[in-house]
């Protein structure tokens, strides 16, 4: 029988942590602020906007959304991004991805100052991450999926670990944190050959694909510890993860479920971006720092 590795048991221990964070910086009269930048009203960026509002006001944290339409310009984004860079106020900040086509992202990820950055957009913050330093802002998915292997004390160093997919969002930035941790990583991706046979015999198995119930059975061993990133449209108007939950879930030590796993700490980890983003830069209002 696999055990469930559970989201929730580890945001509630990142929630009291952010909390007594966000009381201390109350207590030196700091609101640790995050602004949020949409670009239209996509219903994605939308309801991924409420669960932030929600948590936000959960942990203490203010936020302050700005909308912007779909015809907005470079010149006019440019703007937004140059005001909050200098904004005292503002803390951390997103933007909502993707863009309207007329919009430079290569320009984009530039703009926002990199000791702003929580959802790790600008370059500097993604090279800090493989030169591994700790200074910086890993990206939020790559990053609770260490902190949910932490929780449930599953052992990195010397561990085997294979990662299934090899973007800049999830995979590789995944690989370094797991190097980091001294674990022992392949990374696998659309060319590996026979990558069954590879992440069978790993101890860790994160799936980051993007395709809905690619790994099944095959792919696992009675000894794998799985964590599924992966959020798709299974086709009967419902989520799931990247590997076939309920076929694998008796085959494996040990499994994320793809609603209330990985995903459910990701906002949290967002949301303690803004908070260590807040303490870097009243630390010292001259020279703000990442250290």
């Amino acid at each position: 029988m696999g055990e469930k590795l559970a989201g929730k048991p580890v945001v509630q221990s990142l929630r009291e942590n952010i909390i007594s964070r966000v009381e201390a910086l109350k207590e030196k009269e700091i609101n640790p602020t995050l602004l949020l930048i949409r670009v239209g009203a996509r219903e994605d960026d939308l309801s991924y906007e409420r669960g932030i509002l929600k948590n936000c006001d959960l942990l203490g944290i203010n936020i302050n959304v700005l909308e912007l339409p779909v015809t907005v310009s470079m010149e006019e984004l440019t703007s937004v991004f140059e005001k909050a860079n200098k904004d005292e106020n503002v803390h951390g900040m997103m933007i909502f991805r993707p863009l309207p086509d007329h919009l430079d992202i290569d320009v984009i990820q530039n703009l926002i100052a990199p000791e702003k950055d929580i959802d790790c957009m600008n370059p500097v913050n993604l090279e800090r991450v493989f030169e591994g330093h700790s200074t910086g802002f890993a990206p939020c998915t790559p990053k609770a999926v260490i902190e949910i292997l932490k929780s449930y004390q599953i052992p990195l160093s010397g561990a085997n670990v294979a990662v299934a997919g090899r973007s800049l969002v999830v995979g590789k930035p995944l690989a370094m944190l797991l190097l980091d941790e001294n674990a022992t990583v392949t990374i696998c991706h659309s060319r590996t050959k026979d990558m069954p046979a590879v992440t069978a015999k790993a101890d860790v198995v994160v799936a980051a694909i993007g395709k809905a119930k690619f790994m099944d059975e095959k792919y696992f061993g009675e000894h794998s510890i799985v964590i599924d990133v992966g959020i798709n449209d299974d086709g009967n108007g419902g989520i799931c993860g990247d590997v076939d939950y309920d076929q694998v879930f008796d085959k494996v030590k040990a499994i994320t479920p793809s609603i209330g796993g990985v995903g459910l700490i990701t906002t949290t980890i967002l949301l303690g971006h803004v908070v260590q983003a807040c303490e870097n830069l009243t630390s010292t209002k001259k020279k703000p720092s990442l250290v």
